[in-house]
């Protein structure tokens, strides 16, 4: 926190459950109080979801429990202050709300995307299959949902040589690898993950 480049050139990425994303330099949070500093307004209903380091060049992808997901571009999202509320990252319907975020380093990207849903089913795709959009649109569906396979719960960027760890809503921990997950197009439903 002491490398003024670093901090002037690196971003805390912040989304929302209603889909609201937010920027802030790095520098904003370089002097923290012992009672601690906000870090957004949060709309009333709203709760933040994920909080991302970026280095200003990344892509922001961002799912939603209905199978839909969206990526663009960081510099689609201007920095702002510590007290700011955000801008719409993902248009959310009233009865759906954001799942998970993850941020691409485009000159370092993972092999693929992992998709989960409730009902345990999951599915590798290529981060390729997910194109480019602007910032505030519905999305593309990354998950085909049927009442077998249940809502998205998460997404998360994954490579071949790595173990994911999933926990049941009864507290039980499977470890599984990554290879042993199939790959599929972006419009499957998956299979159980175990």
């Amino acid at each position: 926190m002491k490398d003024t480049d670093y901090i002037n050139s690196n971003y805390i990425v912040l989304c929302t459950k209603h889909g609201i994303i937010k920027k802030t330099t790095l520098e904003a949070y370089s002097r923290p109080r012992t009672n601690g500093i906000n870090a957004i307004v949060i709309r009333e209903g709203d709760q933040l979801l994920e909080a991302k380091l970026t280095n200003g060049n990344m892509d922001i992808m961002i799912a939603v429990k209905s199978g839909k997901a969206i990526r663009f571009n960081e510099s689609a999202v201007r920095p702002m202050g510590r007290v700011a509320s955000g801008v719409k990252a993902i248009n959310v319907s009233d009865e759906d709300e954001t799942v998970g975020m993850i941020c691409i380093d485009t000159q370092n990207a993972p092999e693929d995307v992992l998709v989960v849903s409730e009902n345990g089913f999951g599915k590798r795709s290529g981060i390729e299959e997910y194109r480019i959009t602007n910032r505030g649109g519905k999305g593309v569906i990354c998950h085909k949902l049927t009442e077998k396979t249940g809502r998205i719960v998460n997404i998360a960027p994954v490579s071949e040589n790595e173990d994911i760890m999933l926990i049941t809503n009864d507290g039980t921990i499977i470890r599984t690898p990554v290879s042993g997950i199939s790959t599929y197009g972006r419009t499957a439903a998956g299979v159980i993950v175990n």
